[in-house]
């Protein structure tokens, strides 16, 4: 009886867990069409690129904020240079931006779950 309901319980946990997970966590299509994983590591969320030239480098750093918004570094794979970025969740869509010169000059790109 205590080994059923332990299976019960671990069932339980493992459950409540994915109902617990951020909205950004997953895999999402970047505009130039490679998959990006987004999970969490510590308190922020990693950004893992898992197709395309540069598959299994990390990318980025963000923190969750308010109503969507996450905050962080971004960095461009194909120079190795991060930048400060944000990133702004609307349903399955991400916008996701990188800035320099205290956001004076930024790039982004929209990204869609998969």
């Amino acid at each position: 009886m205590f080994r059923i309901s332990s299976m019960i319980f671990a069932a339980a946990m493992v459950m409540a867990g994915a109902a617990l997970a951020d909205p950004i966590e997953g895999n999402w299509k970047t505009q130039s069409g490679e998959t990006a994983a987004i999970g969490g590591c510590g308190s922020a969320f990693c950004i893992t690129l898992k197709t395309g030239k540069h598959a299994g480098k990390q990318i980025g750093k963000m923190t969750a904020g308010d109503q969507g918004n996450y905050a962080g570094s971004i960095t461009d794979p194909a120079d190795d240079k991060t930048y400060k970025g944000k990133a702004k969740l609307n349903g399955s869509a991400l916008k996701m931006s990188g800035c320099v010169f205290g956001g004076l000059i930024c790039k982004s790109q929209n990204w869609s779950k998969q």
